[in-house]
């Protein structure tokens, strides 16, 4: 398997030349973003990280990686044990050595029984769910995420109209706490995490038959009800326009990590066939050095690793 994983990974990096010079910056941008690698994975939804390992998420299955790139456990059963029946699971993240799942029944772009997951991320065994509430008006959870400052968590929906226009917080027992009114509005958010007090959102809203890039956004948290969204990249270096998913920092080197698909043709979230030249879907995770931006635009120095 890593040997496999290793020719791969060189491959898809002999199948492209990453850009030479830093592009400009974003207005509103916290952080500059430079590309430093790509790397296939198994699993289409969302990546987590705690810096030992890397968690992926599929629709139906979770994995685990080494930070060399071999996987070293797989559930193929996720929702085994599942108070309410669930077939599909989006963006996830780890903290305190649990791997926290936003799970749902989802076809064709409705979501319906979400819940808050929790697995062991040593076994990615199922341990306990949550129930979300649903008085707060989400309809669909693409993306989760856990705060450790305020010991939270938020979700977001991929699902546009009212759904799709707030960010969901919870205690970590599961009791709804708020929603953030996002202004103006990502069209169709993927992924979601917390970073040193703010959240990342990454949104799948350029066309890839147009081959449109898709993007990275972020709110700064506060006690307000809205909050204003800042555009911080435009993913234009991915091998081809797909459809964006999760992503993480990886504390021990401060990296954003971020999941790609490509090859298959999505609508409403469903696969629908496959581009010409494609037998099958790819999936990958792109790694960014993400250094914090400076008052003239640029970077203010590399970055070490950094709590969560």
């Amino acid at each position: 398997m890593k040997k496999l994983f290793v020719l791969l990974a060189v491959l898809v990096v002999m199948s492209f030349v990453a850009p030479s010079v830093q592009a400009q910056p974003m207005p509103g941008a916290k952080y500059v973003y430079k590309l430093k690698d790509v790397f296939p994975v198994v699993g289409r939804q969302g990546v987590a990280c705690d810096g030992k390992f890397i968690y992926i998420s599929c629709s139906k299955a979770l994995y685990k990686y080494d930070m060399q790139g071999k996987l070293v456990a797989e559930n193929k059963d996720p929702f085994k044990g599942y108070s309410i029946p669930s077939n599909h699971i989006g963006d996830i993240d780890v903290y305190n050595g649990e791997l926290y799942v936003g799970a749902e029944n989802f076809m064709d772009g409705v979501g319906k029984d979400i819940q808050i997951a929790i697995h062991d991320a040593d076994t990615l065994k199922y341990k306990r769910t949550f129930k979300f509430e649903p008085k707060s008006g989400q309809e669909e959870v693409s993306g989760i995420t856990v705060d450790p400052v305020k010991k939270t968590v938020w979700m977001c929906s991929w699902v546009g109209e009212e759904s799709g226009r707030y960010l969901y917080e919870y205690d970590l027992k599961g009791m709804y706490l708020r929603k953030i009114h996002l202004q103006p509005v990502p069209q169709w958010v993927q992924g979601v995490f917390y970073y040193n007090g703010s959240l990342f959102m990454t949104a799948d809203d350029g066309t890839a038959d147009l081959n449109e890039p898709d993007h990275l956004y972020r709110i700064d948290i506060t006690s307000d009800s809205k909050a204003t969204v800042y555009m911080e990249k435009a993913f234009d270096e991915a091998i081809r326009q797909g459809e964006i998913e999760g992503l993480c920092v990886d504390p021990s080197t401060g990296d954003l990590l971020v999941h790609f698909n490509r090859g298959a043709q999505i609508v409403l979230g469903m696969n629908k066939g496959l581009y010409p030249g494609y037998t099958e879907e790819i999936h990958e995770i792109y790694r960014f050095a993400m250094m914090p931006r400076d008052m003239k635009g640029g970077p203010k120095g590399p970055k070490g690793p950094a709590p969560k």
